[in-house]
Order: C-alpha cells, then structure tokens, then sequence
C-alpha cells in the first residue's frame, strides 16, 4: 500500500493551489519534495512536457477546478471513472489524480536514474482523457473514519490471531520513523483542507503502515501455506478500506467544495 502517494500530494497542493493557499512555484515544490523533478507530458495545448508549475496553470485554463485522487488495485477500480485505457495505465501505477471540470487525469510514471550510490528519481505525469462520471467506490469522510475504526480493531486482532511478525526491531523501527515524522508537525494535508480530513489520512497511513510491515517482515507464526493464505485473506479487507479512507480524505477538498456549491 501506498503510504504517501505522489498522487495524493499533487491533488492536495493542486487543490490548494487553486484555492489561493499557496503560490504555483510552493506547490509545484511540495510536489516534487525528494524527487529530482517532475513533468507532465501530453497536455493539450503543449508540444512536449512541460514542469509542474507550468502544468498546473495550463490545467487551470482548461478548466480544472479540483483535484481527486485514485488508488486502484486488482478487482478494486477505487477513485477511477474510466474509460478503460485510462483505467488499466492507473492501475499498473497503482494510483493516477482526476480532475474536476475537465476530463483529464494524469498518470505518474516513475523512474530512478542514475548509477548505485547516485540514484534520483524522475516522475512524468501523463495526461490523458477521463470520462466525467462519479469516481468507483469512494466513501465520504464520515463513512471513511467509521470504517478506520473497526478496520483498526480488526487488525489488531487478525496480527494477534495469526501471530504476525508485525513486532520486532524492523517494525519498531517503521513505526518510530512514522511517529517522529508526525510529532516533528509535519503537513499531512496541503491548506485549505478541514482538519477531519487529516485527522483520517493519519490515522489511514497507520493502519497502511501496519498492514505492510504485517506483509513484509517476516513470517511470525503463519508457516504454513495456508497460514499464509490465511493471513493475506484477513488484511486485505483492512488494506482495503486503508485505501478508501486515504481516498477519501485527499478528495475532502474536491467533495467540500461540490457540496457547498449545491447549498
């Protein structure tokens, strides 16, 4: 799971972005934080890739208003509205941003460049037509935080139950580099977003975060194939719903604003 998608970051600062919070330059750079530099390659209008902050003011004159976010896994199209092209290159990303009052979405392809030891990463976003429907399977905040709830209680038991490694040095060693990163104060949302969204992005990473240690850092007691099996039929709804909430919460701002628009 992803813990803190690009695309999650390109949809909260583009969204503060266009609610005045911030300039394009502060935005374009919250983007790309560790990455050596991003661009975004097809954009109508463009006859070749262009930076973020040139991306984000031609977007803008097309028409984008807002910024979603799209989180698709095998069998859970979550956040994407289509067409199916679109759909298959954001789900071998593994995330892609949609926009709001234009048909467009971008697509992060990552690369690393460079020798061992040297090695930066370079991210092209590629824009590409969307169907303007209603994104697949996204909660509001409020169903999202009652599904944290229970999704962290049922992980907790399922980690107990199967014997998970979820423990240990590694382990304690993630989830102190999680705690001092957000003890050190650090922005979960870009401004501009209400403070429930964040409140539900934090506590979604953490489960995101427990799921993948449970994932990846060692067997426990699961030894068997079927413990195995076992194990990732039991975290894969709690992944899930990991997702629904992050989804949910970088798309606070895009939903916030549709519905006020209704009032």
């Amino acid at each position: 799971m992803l813990l803190e998608p690009r695309s999650g970051l390109l949809a909260a600062w583009g969204n503060a972005l266009l609610a005045g919070f911030v300039s394009p330059d502060d935005a374009a750079d919250a983007v790309v934080g560790d990455d050596a530099v991003h661009r975004v390659e097809g954009l109508p209008g463009e006859p070749g890739p262009v930076g973020l902050t040139l991306a984000f003011g031609r977007l803008r004159a097309l028409g984008v208003t807002g910024y979603r976010v799209a989180l698709p896994a095998p069998g859970h199209p979550l956040g994407l509205s289509g067409p199916p092209d679109f759909n298959a290159r954001a789900l071998e990303a593994e995330e892609a941003v949609v926009a709001s009052g234009a048909p467009y979405g971008l697509v992060p392809e990552v690369t690393a460049v460079g020798p061992d030891g040297d090695r930066h990463v370079e991210v092209v976003w590629h824009c590409l037509p969307v169907r303007e429907a209603p994104p697949a399977d996204v909660p509001s905040l409020g169903e999202a935080e009652r599904e944290l709830a229970e999704a962290l209680r049922d992980a907790t038991e399922v980690l107990s139950r199967l014997d998970v490694a979820a423990s240990g040095p590694v382990a304690d060693a993630a989830l102190d580099a999680y705690r001092a990163r957000a003890e050190r104060g650090r922005d979960v949302l870009a401004p501009g977003y209400p403070p429930r969204a964040a409140r539900v992005l934090q506590l979604a990473e953490r489960i995101g975060l427990l799921v993948s240690l449970a994932y990846e850092h060692g067997p426990g007691g699961a030894v068997s194939a079927s413990e195995m099996s076992a194990r990732v039929a039991a975290l894969r709804p709690v992944e899930r719903v990991a997702r629904r909430a992050q989804v949910a919460s970088y798309n606070a701002y895009v939903e916030e604003r549709e519905r006020d628009g209704l009032r």
